[in-house]
């Protein structure tokens, strides 16, 4: 199976596009992708990783699977979110593996890690550090408050679709930068200009509750990756986010990177997730 290929998932009611790569026996890796992309943000890591011995899944989550398109901001809790991520291993009869996530996918995995401890091998957080990191620095360092404050227009019902999607998606488009690929962004447009797709992305921001600031230590041994030229988030929550880990503990830095880190540089994150994964 190509990584260009989607296979459907059904966990419970829901029906998720996975894409999949690498051999059957390999050593399973959940990729967890972030606003606003898809599954489709791996494609650069996934060969290298399948190229490794590991067996690829990286699911479009709920929200951006069409058959996994709840209606209500209820249904985009983190927690829900995390159990999606169980329930699409379940449905692959997996039992543990290892979880990597970039941006929302770093805080669903996050969230994966304390409430499903006994599932994950390893964990591998690209962009945003531990919930509780990320909280202290919202709290008290002004350069994340700057660098969140986009956060208070996409949680405003109505107003931040029409605000991403006016001008043939103008804004939205604007939000990749140069690091992404036309034909990627063309893709994550589409997808989210489908009926009610943008909603229900949106509705993670919306779902988002204070308690996540004092989410738990994890235990899990981590590998965490951030980029020094990341827009959205600031080196204060970076550097304590291994305050945050009870485990075997590695902070990757990359210099001169955006927040797109799986789309432009690839090899780097391929590499930080395969010393973690050992």
């Amino acid at each position: 199976m190509t990584y260009d290929e989607t296979t459907p998932v059904q966990v419970g009611d829901l029906t998720f596009d996975v894409r999949m790569t690498g051999p059957a026996d390999g050593e399973p890796v959940i990729l967890l992708h972030g606003f606003p992309e898809s599954s489709l943000s791996w494609s650069g890591v996934a060969p290298l990783l399948a190229g490794a011995g590991l067996r690829v899944i990286a699911p479009d989550q709920r929200g951006y699977s069409p058959g996994a398109r709840p209606s209500g901001v209820e249904s985009y809790t983190t927690d829900l979110l995390a159990d999606d991520v169980v329930g699409i291993a379940d449905a692959l009869g997996i039992g543990s593996f290892h979880l990597v996530g970039h941006d929302w996918g770093a805080a669903v995995a996050w969230v994966t890690a304390v409430r499903h401890r006994d599932r994950l091998r390893t964990l591998t957080a690209v962009s945003v550090p531990h919930l509780a990191a990320y909280g202290a620095a919202l709290q008290g360092d002004p350069d994340q408050q700057q660098r969140a404050s986009y956060i208070g227009l996409l949680r405003q019902p109505g107003k931040a679709e029409h605000v991403l999607l006016e001008d043939e998606a103008q804004r939205l488009r604007a939000m990749y930068g140069g690091p992404v690929r036309p034909a990627q962004v063309d893709s994550y447009v589409a997808l989210l200009s489908e009926p009610d797709a943008l909603t229900a992305a949106l509705n993670w921001y919306r779902a988002m509750r204070a308690d996540l600031g004092s989410l738990p230590a994890v235990t899990v041994p981590t590998t965490y990756v951030w980029s020094d030229e990341d827009q959205a988030i600031g080196r204060a929550g970076a550097e304590r986010c291994g305050e945050f880990v009870d485990a075997d503990f590695r902070f990757v830095e990359l210099a001169a990177t955006s927040h797109w880190i799986p789309e432009q540089d690839p090899e780097a994150l391929a590499e930080a997730i395969l010393a973690r994964v050992g």
